[in-house]
C-alpha cells in the first residue's frame, strides 16, 4: 500500500533510507552508493525538516506494517522533483520502485504539474538506465555534488550530478 509518510515513520524512513544507500546492507541491492560515498545518506532530523515544508511529501510504500520503499517529492514552480526513490535492498527488482514511480507521477497529475525533475549522480549509468527506461530524459544540464557537506555523504572520488526529466 503507498500512502503519505508522517512524522511518526521518520525513524522507520531513516533506517530503510540508509539501508538501501549506504553501508553493507545496501550491498544487497543494485541502488548502493557505497562505492561511490561515506558516511550516511540522510538522518531523522533532515528527513523531519522535508516533511514539515508546506511542498514536500513522502510517500511510503507498506507491506505487512512495515516501510519496504519511499520516494521523496517536491513540488515546485512548474514541475516536481522526485529524490531518494528507496526499496528496501533484499526487495530491489520486485517492482516497488516502479509502483512509487507510477505513484509519483499520479500525484504530479493532481498537482497540475506536467514534468517531474530528478538529480542523478552522473557514475550511475545502471541508475540513469532505469530512469530512461522509465521515460525520463537527460536534459544535458549538470549540478555540482556537494563535495564538503557530510549531510550529502563522504565522496570518494569527483562527483556531479545530471538532471533527467521526464513530461507527463
Amino acid at each position: 500500500m503507498i500512502s503519505t509518510a508522517t512524522l511518526q515513520d521518520i525513524p522507520e524512513l531513516n533506517q530503510l533510507v540508509n539501508s538501501a544507500y549506504r553501508g553493507e546492507s545496501s550491498k544487497k541491492g543494485w541502488t548502493t552508493e557505497e562505492h561511490l560515498l561515506g558516511g550516511i545518506r540522510t538522518d531523522e532530523a533532515d528527513l523531519a525538516a522535508s516533511l514539515q515544508k508546506p511542498n514536500v511529501t513522502i510517500l511510503k510504500y507498506t507491506e505487512s506494517g512495515k516501510i519496504i520503499g519511499s520516494v521523496y517529492l517536491e513540488k515546485q514552480v512548474d514541475k516536481l522533483y522526485l529524490g531518494m526513490l528507496t526499496v528496501s535492498p533484499e526487495l530491489q527488482g520486485g517492482g516497488i520502485g516502479k509502483k512509487l514511480m507510477q505513484a509519483a507521477e499520479s500525484f504530479a497529475r493532481e498537482q497540475q504539474l506536467k514534468k517531474i525533475s530528478m538529480t542523478v549522480i552522473s557514475v550511475r549509468k545502471e541508475l540513469i538506465e532505469y530512469y530512461e527506461r522509465r521515460g525520463f530524459e537527460n536534459t544535458g544540464e549538470t549540478k555540482p555534488f556537494p563535495m564538503n557537506d557530510p549531510k550529502f555523504g563522504i565522496p570518494k572520488q569527483h562527483l556531479e550530478f545530471i538532471v533527467m526529466e521526464k513530461t507527463i
